[in-house]
């Protein structure tokens, strides 16, 4: 996953210092996609006669800026502006129209590096430049039959034979004589020789000011807004906007968290779609794979006409406020997040007869679902896990059996699906790679397709015969927490609807729906435990395993919390289902190993005492997640630690139960100095606290200089150096010792060289 940015302006005068921190801030909402590298590209100093003339000779042309960085946004932003200094670019020039791209890595193909950051280019003359959210399969055979013709390939990215393949094509156009072969063209030819799943925006020296984006099966948006004399235009739906070549502010953006900051007007791109930016127009072209085969020019494609929508989203849902990380404030929201999911949903007048639910997107396809033979819940990692939470209550209330399938594996099997099927893909983003192919696979097969997202427009929600948004709000922090609270309530709510109103399950029904009234204050008592669970996180600091044991409603539970766990603190963990435990797991239990059991108050209360019985006779170290006032009875001898929570309905106990784990999973994160936001890749990138080894660091320094001073004699030095490291040796962070070394030993051949720090 990986977030692209682009940035247009057309008739609105911008500095290049504008347009830069426009570029930054964009990939900053979307450092969450990527954070190993990242890089931008803008128009280079020449003046406007030729650099932005597209008459003008190639030669004259002085090629566009880029600029890429191994590691986070503000290392670049950094290298950038230390670039700019060294050069003297010109900060305060003002561009009446330019094109500006971005792009934030996280490395599928090739370690992180400068060279394998986007923007990848065509050459060294920056002709053809292309920034890249997906993957391309077939690059491989693109690559070797690009080096036969010639082309010098730098990096080890996937991305790197997209702008190489523009280039080969806009060439061999001009060589057939085809001078006028324009961008969108050029770009379509391209798309039709790519596999895979991708976004991308292309930029070219050769079309000055324009931009091109097409994509299939990665998100892409558009984000247009209107300037008039310096003054935003007025804020109602112009369908006309795409075409009217008024001065304006075009954005592209892999998610809407990035435009929400500077328009609400948005196109969502589908797949199959090419964008042409050019002299303010908007022109929509529909990629065909057939059209242009075996022809000797390149395809010309009719534009499609598309009117803009409203993002329902404020600046406000996309900042941390108060709290110091996303993962935190999004814990901490779940009381409004479940209140919204539920606003206008629920009926519950004065009488039993009253209580119901009102599910619009579902209410047309009602009848089909009870007509299904099976129900399939299709989905990956926390989606799959809440659809496994809300099983249970499904099968009860329906009667219809309920399947489960992770999305990859039914597509690698290719499991069998039928028009008889009802099939339920269930996706925070709603652009899912994996579940997005397997909802193309069980459209195929006939089935109805019902789709559970967060994400208003994405590709789930297009593409689904009918569904129901989650509204838990934008979720920022790489690991779901609200979402999947959220996609709980509405698969309960969803099982509500297909039952219906039958006199046999309509005590049960009443009970679920009031328990889901109540559910935002139970969470609101549950998140109480924040600073206990801070407290369990520092007796677990150190520990390298945990596991996790849950049975019935709760053994989506437990594999949830276990995930939250891996995701973010960056410990091994796993979910297990309490009753396998005797059939392999229990070999694992000793006095050391942390274990968490759920044994909150429901049909499986009775065998998760059982269970901890077992695993307290083992000397297991145990930590009870149990209903309020049930310590007693799931606490052996009291040696247990105990976790209270809010008992509520069965089928809505997992809502409850995850609160602690998903605080436990922040707060070990934390202590443990690892990016709660952003946590792929930080094994690696940032295993200390920065300012304990910035520390450390200087007081090795400090040691360093004392030793020299006192003894003045620079044969000794070494010696000495180790010394001081097998001194400090006891110290168990011994990842920090290569950079405390590489510092002394800096330290130290600048006093050997006679500085001034031994002098003085």
């Amino acid at each position: 996953m990986c977030g692209i940015f682009a940035y247009l302006n057309y008739n609105v005068n911008r500095e290049r210092r504008y347009i830069l921190e426009v570029l930054f801030n964009g990939l900053r909402r979307l450092e969450y996609r990527g954070y190993d590298s990242a890089g931008i590209s803008i128009d280079s100093s020449l003046p406007a006669s030729l650099s932005r003339d597209p008459n003008s000779p190639l030669s004259l042309r002085v090629p566009p800026l880029v600029f890429r960085q191994e590691g986070r946004i503000e290392s670049l932003v950094k290298s950038v502006y230390e670039n700019v200094a060294a050069t003297d670019l010109d900060l305060e020039e003002s561009f009446c129209a330019h094109a500006g791209i971005a792009h934030t890595r996280w490395a599928t193909h090739g370690e992180p590096a400068p060279r394998n950051s986007h923007p990848q280019t065509s050459d060294p003359g920056n002709e053809f430049l292309v920034v890249h959210n997906g993957v391309i399969t077939n690059y491989q055979v693109l690559k070797e039959t690009l080096v036969r013709h010639g082309f010098t390939f730098e990096s080890e990215t996937d991305t790197e034979v997209i702008p190489k393949l523009a280039k080969f094509v806009f060439d061999k156009a001009n060589e057939e004589g085809d001078h006028g072969v324009t961008f969108s063209q050029v770009v379509l030819e391209v798309m039709r020789h790519l596999e895979g799943a991708y976004a991308l925006i292309f930029k070219s020296q050769h079309y000055p000011n324009e931009l091109i984006a097409c994509k299939r099966g990665s998100p892409l948006l558009l984000g247009v807004k209107e300037v008039s004399e310096g003054i935003a235009a007025s804020s109602f739906l112009d369908f006309n906007v795409l075409k009217n070549g008024k001065p304006k502010e075009l954005f592209l953006s892999s998610d809407a968290n990035a435009l929400v900051d500077h328009t609400k007007k948005v196109l969502m791109i589908e797949d199959g779609e090419v964008v042409h930016l050019k002299d303010g127009v908007v022109s929509i072209f529909k990629f065909d794979n057939d059209k242009g085969k075996n022809c000797g020019a390149l395809s010309r494609t009719a534009s499609v006409q598309r009117a803009l929508s409203i993002l329902e989203m404020e600046v406000e849902q996309i900042n941390k406020g108060s709290y110091e990380h996303y993962m935190q404030k999004e814990i901490h929201e779940q009381p409004e997040s479940l209140k919204t999911t539920m606003r206008g949903r629920l009926i519950r007048g004065g009488s039993c007869k009253a209580k119901s639910v009102l599910l619009g997107g579902l209410k047309d396809h009602l009848k089909t679902i009870r007509r299904s033979r099976r129900i399939v819940f299709i989905g990956c990692g926390t989606s799959y896990n809440a659809a496994l939470a809300a099983r249970p209550i499904l099968e009860e209330l329906s009667g219809i059996p309920v399947t489960m399938e992770i999305a990859s594996d039914l597509v690698d099997r290719q499991g069998p699906i039928y028009r008889e099927d009802t099939a339920v893909f269930v996706s925070q983003s709603g652009e899912t790679a994996d579940t997005l192919q397997a909802l193309q696979y069980a459209s195929e097969n006939g089935a109805l397709c019902v789709g559970i997202t967060n994400t208003v427009g994405s590709a789930i929600a297009r593409n689904t015969h009918c569904g129901v948004h989650i509204n838990a709000g934008a979720e920022i922090g790489v690991a779901s927490t609200k979402a999947y609270t959220s996609q709980i309530v509405v698969m309960a709510m969803v099982s509500l609807a297909i039952a219906g109103d039958t006199i046999s399950n309509q005590e049960r029904r009443d009970a679920v729906i009031d328990g889901l009234y109540d559910l935002p204050n139970k969470v609101r008592d549950v998140l109480e435990l924040d600073q206990e669970m801070k407290e369990l996180a520092k007796l677990l600091i150190a520990e390298q395993s945990l596991l996790v044991f849950g049975r019935g409603y709760n053994y989506a539970t437990a594999l949830e919390g276990a995930l939250k766990v891996k995701e973010v603190a960056l410990m091994h963990s796993e979910g297990m289902l309490a009753g396998e435990m005797k059939h392999g797991p229990l070999a694992l239990v000793d006095e050391n190993l942390p274990i968490v059991v759920i044994a909150t108050r429901d049909a499986c209360f009775s065998k998760q005492q059982s269970v901890i019985q077992q695993l307290h006779a083992r000397k297991g170290r145990l930590i009870v997640i149990c209903s309020k006032g049930d310590a007693a009875s799931v606490s052996p001898g009291g040696l247990c630690r105990i976790i209270e929570v809010p008992e509520v309905v069965d089928c809505l106990q997992p809502v409850i139960n995850i609160v602690p784990l998903q605080l436990l999973a922040y707060h070990l994160t934390v202590l443990r100095g690892y990016n709660v936001d952003q946590p792929r890749n930080l094994a690696k990138m940032e295993l200390l606290n920065e300012r304990f080894i910035s520390r450390l660091r200087l007081l090795g320094q400090v040691i360093l200089v004392i030793l020299l001073l006192a003894l003045k004699v620079e044969a000794y030095v070494e010696r000495y150096l180790m010394l001081f490291l097998m001194i400090c040796d006891f110290c168990p962070l011994w990842v920090a010792w290569p950079d405390v070394f590489d510092e002394l030993g800096t330290l130290s051949n600048e006093i050997e060289l006679g500085n001034s720090c031994l002098d003085s």
